[in-house]
């Protein structure tokens, strides 16, 4: 699979989880549309583009199992939350229930929202390692007060790299009245999405990381009836009862048109979507996993620390994480491991404690892997020493 992507031959890419990596293919597409836009500008801007917009979303809804009309376009999952957060009418005094695994950029956007509304962010710790769904659940669920009116929940954690059981956790939620957003960043692609089936009240997702279209692709989804609420963070030709350029819908009008800008990372997710078709992704899925766990296994045996997840369940698949002994400079450690050795892995710092989370992508091999694991054999022993 090497011989698809265009990554630099010289490194061990196990961090497919940050930006992603895309196929020559959707790259050769993803020009392809950048070229015909640059054509022909204005008829391919003001003539051409809601259709073959409502196309890319119709494929990606059929990829999520979602209403097409449910699904916009955005840049990234981040983007996504700040648009919700930016629309919910938070009043002092209320509670936004999150975990304390969840991606530093989205907290922020929340830290914001609640320092400029009055309302209180609350983190539910989860322990490690992470045990079954029904436990998460549970953990999670006994930081819900009366005075919760939003649960914000990663799909797939970052630092811990954990699925969280969102499919509980949104029934839970609507029997009490509290609206759920679900920041699926790591999931399309990774795992196989039914957005009808864990009906959250939003849901955002990044094209980019796992999925393998080009950077600047994201979606929200957004449950029709709650549609009403969001504004737009760009006001633009698509806002106002004179709009001039309409979709039909307020919601897609609202975020299909901020501006002029190049719409052609969206506009190639249907390529990203036919390439792991192309290459039978559930069966790389399961390899990437296999080699996933077995390296797990095998460096939570070269360190003698605990595994971050329970021996009842393996809520990773192609991304998971292994404790690192505490060390005084984390990213220094990191950067070995690139300068000598040629590996791109992230080394986390999460709740005073050190990680590393390793990616395994449809290009990496059981040699990458093995690599990284003579690799902290010498290294840990030096930092130990």
């Amino acid at each position: 699979m090497k011989a698809h992507y265009f990554l630099d031959p010289e490194v061990i890419f196990l961090n497919h989880g940050s930006f992603g990596a895309t196929p020559r293919t959707v790259i050769a597409a993803y020009q392809e549309w950048q070229l015909r836009l640059e054509r022909q500008p204005v008829k391919f801007i003001t003539r051409e583009l809601l259709p073959e917009l409502k196309k890319a979303r119709q494929i990606l809804g059929d990829y999520v199992n979602a209403d097409a009309d449910n699904l916009v376009y955005i840049p990234n999952a981040t983007f996504g939350v700040n648009i919700i957060a930016r629309s919910l009418q938070l009043e002092a005094g209320e509670e936004i229930l999150t975990t304390d695994h969840e991606y530093g950029a989205c907290e922020n956007v929340w830290n914001f929202i609640s320092q400029k509304k009055g309302a209180t962010f609350i983190k539910q710790s989860i322990p490690l390692p992470l045990a079954s769904p029904a436990d998460i659940s549970e953990y999670f669920w006994q930081g819900v007060t009366s005075r919760t009116r939003v649960i914000f929940i990663s799909h797939i954690t970052s630092p811990t790299a954990g699925r969280l059981p969102v499919e509980m956790i949104c029934k839970r939620a609507r029997d009490a009245g509290i609206l759920t957003i679900i920041d699926g960043a790591h999931a399309p692609g990774q795992i196989s999405l039914d957005l009808s089936g864990i009906d959250a009240d939003f849901y955002i997702g990044n094209c980019h990381k796992w999925l393998q279209s080009p950077k600047g692709a994201g979606f929200l989804y957004t449950q029709r009836a709650l549609q009403p609420l969001l504004e737009p963070l760009v006001i633009s030709w698509g806002w106002g009862e004179g709009s001039t350029f309409t979709s039909g819908s307020k919601y897609l009008d609202y975020f299909e048109w901020m501006g002029t800008n190049d719409p052609s990372a969206y506009l190639c997710v249907p390529a990203a979507i036919q390439f792991q078709e192309q290459h039978h992704w559930p069966a790389v899925r399961q390899r990437c996993q296999q080699i996933l766990a077995d390296g797990l296994r095998r460096i939570d045996e070269l360190t003698g620390l605990e595994s971050a997840y329970s021996v009842r369940a393996a809520p990773f698949v192609q991304m998971g994480v292994v404790r690192l002994p505490q060390m005084r400079e984390i990213f220094a450690f990191q950067r070995e491991l690139y300068e000598q050795y040629r590996i791109e892995v992230p080394c986390i710092e999460w709740n005073d404690q050190h990680f590393m989370r390793i990616s395994v992508q449809g290009y990496n091999t059981a040699q990458d892997v093995d690599a990284l694991v003579a690799a902290l054999g010498t290294l840990l022993h030096q930092h130990q020493a």
